[in-house]
């Protein structure tokens, strides 16, 4: 399916060009490159008005991510109970940075801004699994149940 085919229907539509990039990224796990230059073209727009709306909102990514992705909080309330060395340690525990991936393509890191969870800060997030009061050995944990599911 070409990026053109499924970028088309949004086109008209309130909210088309998100709409329609999730749908690339849906389709693909990512935005691939030549993302901006077919949307701009098929909405008519700049490929700076594109890269824009990509560049605003977190949940486009502009490479594949890892099998499992763990977000951890960065929100105000999960770095006051610890979320700063909780990345510490999941960097560690992992050998990532935030926001890499595994040369495997295993697992992604990255930071997630506020879940919801903040009465029971630190929190995560492993695939859609939530994780509250997290540590990074309760993380792996998840981490692990999640690949032996996905093995199964």
């Amino acid at each position: 399916m070409t990026l053109a085919s499924i970028i088309e229907p949004y086109v008209g539509k309130t909210g088309g060009l998100i709409s329609a990039l999730h749908a690339v990224q849906k389709e693909h796990g990512f935005l691939p490159e030549d993302t901006e230059a077919v949307a701009a073209d098929v909405f008519n727009l700049t490929r700076a008005e594109v890269k824009g709306v990509i560049s605003f909102y977190h949940d486009f990514k502009r490479a594949p991510q890892g099998e499992t992705v763990v977000r951890v909080c960065a929100a105000e309330a999960c770095q006051a109970t610890g979320g700063r060395a909780l990345v510490a340690a999941l960097e560690k525990k992992f050998a990532l940075k935030m926001g890499d991936t595994s040369a495997s393509k295993d697992l992604t890191l990255e930071p997630v801004y506020c879940l919801g969870l903040c009465s029971c800060a630190p929190s995560a997030m492993v695939g859609d699994r939530l994780v509250a009061r997290a540590n990074a050995d309760k993380i792996g944990a998840v981490v692990e149940k999640t690949k032996k599911e996905r093995a199964s």
